[in-house]
């Protein structure tokens, strides 16, 4: 895949600091294991900050300099089970813990005056056949929760509309990798090589697949996921 001025695509694939006295973030292991290269785009890896506000800020300003064709932001969610791809983002921060800065930001809007929700603009249903096909567990979320990954995807989308940028972004949370859960076995893992293989193959399709694609008789592009 090359742009119009015979650089090869960018994708920017972002994960968290571990946060909530956890060592470690699945998510930064995963997009900081990928490949170079996927689907023939250069893959750029950004860790970001568990913080309210400064996450949008380095993921904005990286998108500015690299203009990346597709931004997949990734994340933890601990209890999940699946590799999930968020639908949606809301505009309001709504924290249970504060976030690595100590800021605890309680039914605060994300952006002032802004739209109450923007939906990711990654083909969703193919990427979810796509990791499925690999049999691994994964599924279609419709929140993103309240923290700073639903802050983050927000922040993105928002960011982009305000541009008019044609860049598609997207969330996937990830659970727990297996050394998180050693102390309490009834939570849900999965491990580091499968959710990388599913975050790979899900990126591939993203660059593949056009947003107004039909998989049967669903639109698979867009806000229509």
């Amino acid at each position: 895949m090359k742009l119009q001025d015979n650089h090869p695509a960018v994708v920017l694939v972002t994960g968290f600091t571990p946060f909530g006295g956890e060592s470690i973030n699945p998510s930064w292991q995963i997009a900081s294991s990928l490949p170079s290269h996927i689907g023939g785009a250069e893959v750029r890896r950004l860790e970001v900050p568990t913080v309210f506000s400064r996450a949008i800020k380095v993921v904005t300003r990286e998108i500015d300099k690299h203009k990346p064709v597709i931004v997949l932001c990734l994340g933890q969610a601990g209890g999940r089970a699946a590799l999930t791809l968020e639908r949606v983002a809301i505009n309001i921060n709504d924290a249970v813990i504060a976030d690595n800065a100590g800021i605890q930001p309680i039914d605060k809007p994300i952006v002032r005056n802004a739209p109450a929700a923007y939906f990711a603009t990654l083909p969703i249903k193919a990427m979810l056949a796509a990791i499925q096909k690999l049999n691994l567990p994964a599924s279609i979320s419709n929140t993103a929760g309240t923290f700073v990954c639903n802050h983050l995807l927000y922040g993105v989308l928002h960011h982009l509309a305000k541009k008019q940028h044609t860049i598609r972004a997207g969330f996937m949370h990830v659970p727990y990798l297996p050394a998180q859960v050693v102390s309490t076995a009834e939570q849900p893992s999965m491990s580091l090589a499968d959710m990388c293989l599913g975050v790979e193959v899900a990126i591939a399709v993203a660059i593949a697949v056009a947003p107004s694609t039909r998989i049967g008789k669903k639109l698979v592009g867009g806000s229509l996921n």
